[in-house]
């Protein structure tokens, strides 16, 4: 659990322009509904998925069954245009046999990035940048459009 700082005028733009003839309850669900049905587009499952949204802060409850997706769970919600907190309150609900996750560093973009330069910083080796890829799909549909301000998970690398 924890509070997870995303750029608020960077990502996608899901709520799109200020509906005048709704009241703020509605446009308050809307956004809730279009939040949700973006995690559900990416194919992240969520058993019991429940979204708050206050302002510009969006609280998770829910359960999921991997670090990992916990982690692009929070990813989806915060790299959304007019988001700035995703408030974690998602629990990680695995089976018995299931492999122990280490925690992903969450790393902003900047100007100039790229994933073979970002995996350079993190891992010492820019070919490894697929690693980065992969930990970020489905959100990631190449590698090459990433863009400023945008939030990536940076996983450990397997030993």
């Amino acid at each position: 659990m924890g509070l997870f700082s995303f750029l608020k005028n960077a990502g996608a733009n899901l709520f799109g322009k200020k509906d005048e003839g709704k009241s703020d309850a509605e446009m308050r669900a809307d956004r809730i509904d279009a939040l949700k049905s973006n995690v559900e587009k990416l194919g992240l499952d969520v058993q019991d998925f429940a979204l708050d949204l206050d302002g510009d802060q969006v609280t998770a409850y829910g359960q999921v069954d991997s670090r990992a997706k916990k982690e692009l769970v929070i990813l989806a919600l915060g790299n959304t245009e007019g988001i700035a907190s995703v408030d974690d309150r998602l629990s990680i609900v695995a089976s018995e046999d299931a492999e122990e996750e280490a925690e992903a560093v969450f790393y902003t973009v900047k100007s100039g990035d790229s994933l073979s330069k970002i995996s350079k910083e993190h891992y010492g080796d820019p070919m490894k940048y697929n690693t980065i890829f992969e930990a970020n799909k489905p959100m990631l549909k190449s590698a090459d459009l990433i863009y400023p301000g945008q939030v990536l998970r940076i996983p450990p690398l397997k030993s």
